[in-house]
């Protein structure tokens, strides 16, 4: 019984909304007719109904329903309902024409039939923007005790944003800003365009804004940072509305506020990767992915699933992340197979079974340690995990005719002064000697520098730093590193996976090195903060087996441009194979004997440009620099 209830009250507003479009059509019917007889001197009776107007009424209803005219909602009628009502009007009047022409048109004016469709149109189209004007009055009233936000940008994102605020009743579009000369004193929406965006912390004053919405997300890096420097200057908490990208990707909602994160002030243009080359080689095939679970590699999961992958098998030994990227896999690609395997790359018998489950025809090998501080006092797991795991792949994929191995290298590869540079060049090496060998297999590597948000980025522990009200911890003042985004990452590996020739060197063109400290103070300016006032910044010393500056390729390997303007490709350096893979067994006995002269030894002889850093130890504090006491500025 309260179903049925419930029913019946969801149904009344659409059925009082057909009454009130038949209601109109038999009104606007009725007086054409009246107004057409009104000016004859001895017009004929009319009738409140007769046959005519029962067909008119007919056949309008059944137009209005096929053409959707009740899909809409009258509170946010727009343009396009208006389309869909003379849409309707229009192709009604024809079927009322074909209706009655049987009776040649007898006791229907022919100038009825002309105006019919635009007088319908009005009649139904007006009480739908009344309607909408009305509630958007009701809410710009209601908005008089909401936040006050100014917004910066008046272009379509700003129109959507202005309804949406007013919508929520939480806050108070109050004004925009836009450096376009043709809207200065423009209005949208009801609302003035009070300046450029370079008057913003003036307007703001003005407006007794408490909110600023940065609503042009078609902004690159160089005028993001533009445009985040002029809300900084306002000292008003800022918000950026999503890029379309990140709503279609599921990163964010339509309509959601998001601050600005560190990725968007990148100082380049993100990648644009040839994504028909990548569905072309991706489609249908199975791919496998050592250390599915971290942040590289589920990456590498989700851009597989999205372009075209038939099937992904998952190799990781953390069962945690293992499940979690297994569940969001087969939640958000449901027609994608996927296939979980627990287990250590680095262990013959679980490589071999992965791919024994399925014809596998390209494997993205992402598993590694990351940490350059904590590799350099374990040499030996940095050999058994980046060096061994990666040759016992490598290897099963050559023994099993997989057709494309892709190595995931670092910039620390170059000139190695670490554990974590050196492991990663040996295996570079292995990838290469390897491919020589082949004539099935091809190998491929791909180097990049620091990933934000990675497992091995400054980025998170920044973040959780600036939430404990510091102070943020930085190496030293002149480090720099080269920075890009996960999904760029992954982007460039599926670009150089997909056009790669064989034993190859690809990096991503990373435009220049950011300084770290740089980094640190963008950081705390987002959280509203103000760096060596509210935040300190401790410098602390370059860590173990760290570099001040990292670089790409060896001064040697003359690299060059791809088919993509954005990946250079390095030639191979001149190196012996052979003994490369003879002291791979070498390093595997003193792997087992937990030999680390040995190891080191072996290192040595196999790549003479391995040069560790001889530093002090790590020194776990030092001088904070100097900034006032937050008790003398408040």
């Amino acid at each position: 019984m309260s179903f049925r209830r419930n029913r019946i009250t969801a149904l009344l507003p659409r059925a009082a909304i057909i009454a009130h479009d038949l209601f109109m059509v038999w009104a606007c019917w009725q007086l054409l007719h009246a107004g057409r007889y009104s000016i004859l001197p001895d017009a004929p009776a009319l009738p409140l109904w007769n046959v005519d107007t029962s067909l008119v009424l007919g056949i309008q209803a059944l137009v209005f329903w096929r053409v959707g005219l009740y899909r809409g909602l009258w509170r946010f009628a727009s343009v396009a309902d208006l389309i869909n009502i003379f849409k309707a009007s229009f192709i009604g009047l024809v079927a009322i024409v074909l209706t009655l022409a049987w009776k040649r048109f007898n006791g229907v004016p022919m100038s009825v039939l002309v105006i019919y469709p635009f007088a319908l149109s009005a009649l139904l189209g007006a009480p739908r923007l009344l309607y909408r004007a009305w509630k958007d009055y009701q809410a710009l009233q209601s908005d008089s005790s909401g936040k006050r936000v100014l917004i910066l940008g008046a272009g379509q994102a700003a129109e959507a944003l202005v309804r949406d605020l007013r919508r929520s009743g939480e806050f108070e579009p109050v004004g925009l800003l836009d450096d376009a000369p043709h809207l200065q004193g423009a209005k949208l929406q009801d609302l003035p365009i009070l300046g450029t965006l370079d008057d913003a912390a003036a307007v703001a004053r003005e407006t007794a804004a408490r909110l600023i919405v940065i609503a042009i997300p078609s902004l690159d890096a160089v005028g993001m940072q533009r445009v985040v420097g002029l809300c900084e200057s306002t000292g008003v908490p800022f918000r950026t509305v999503p890029k379309l990208s990140d709503i279609l990707q599921g990163q964010s909602l339509p309509g959601q506020l998001k601050e600005v994160a560190i990725e968007d002030l990148l100082g380049r243009k993100p990648i644009q990767p040839d994504w028909a080359l990548i569905r072309n080689w991706l489609g249908g095939r199975t791919v496998l992915v050592t250390g599915a679970g971290g942040s590289i590699g589920s990456e590498l999961c989700r851009q597989c699933a999205r372009h075209g992958a038939g099937r992904i098998v998952l190799l990781e030994m953390s069962e945690l992340l293992l499940l979690t990227i297994e569940a969001e896999l087969r939640r958000s690609f449901p027609d994608i197979e996927v296939e979980a395997v627990l287990g250590d790359c680095g262990d013959p018998a679980v490589i071999r079974h992965a791919l024994s489950l399925h014809r596998v025809e390209a494997t993205f090998h992402a598993a590694a340690y990351k940490q350059v501080p904590v590799l350099e006092r374990q040499l030996r797991e940095a050999v058994r995990n980046n060096i061994l795991s990666t040759e016992n792949v490598a290897r099963a994929c050559l023994e099993a005719k997989v057709e494309h191995f892709v190595f995931i290298s670092t910039d620390k590869a170059v000139d190695p002064v670490n554990s974590l540079g050196a492991s990663k060049r040996y295996a570079e090496m292995i990838c290469q000697s390897l491919d020589q060998k082949s004539t099935h297999t091809r190998f491929v590597t791909v180097r990049f520098g620091n990933v934000l948000a990675s497992a091995g980025s400054v980025v998170p522990v920044f973040r959780e730093q600036i939430l404990k009200g510091g102070p943020v911890t930085v190496t030293d003042p002149e480090v720099t590193r080269y920075f890009m985004t996960i999904p760029e990452a992954c982007q460039l590996i599926l670009q150089a996976a997909a056009s790669a020739s064989h034993g190859a060197i690809y990096t991503l063109d990373m435009g220049e090195p950011v300084p770290i400290r740089v980094l640190a103070e963008q950081m705390i300016r987002l959280a509203g903060k103000q760096p060596y006032k509210d935040i300190a910044i401790i410098y602390t010393g370059l860590r173990p087996g760290e570099k001040l500056h990292e670089t790409l390729f060896y001064s040697d390997e003359d690299y060059r441009p791809t088919s993509h303007p954005k990946v250079l490709e390095a030639d191979v350096r001149t190196f012996s194979r052979d003994l490369v893979l003879a002291n791979v067994p070498r390093l595997r006995e003193a792997i087992a004997s937990y030999d680390i002269e040995a190891i080191q030894e072996i290192l040595f002889a196999t790549m003479p440009e391995f040069d560790p850093l001889q530093q002090d130890a790590y020194i776990p504090s030092a001088n904070v620099v100097p900034f006032p006491a937050r008790e003398a500025n408040r």
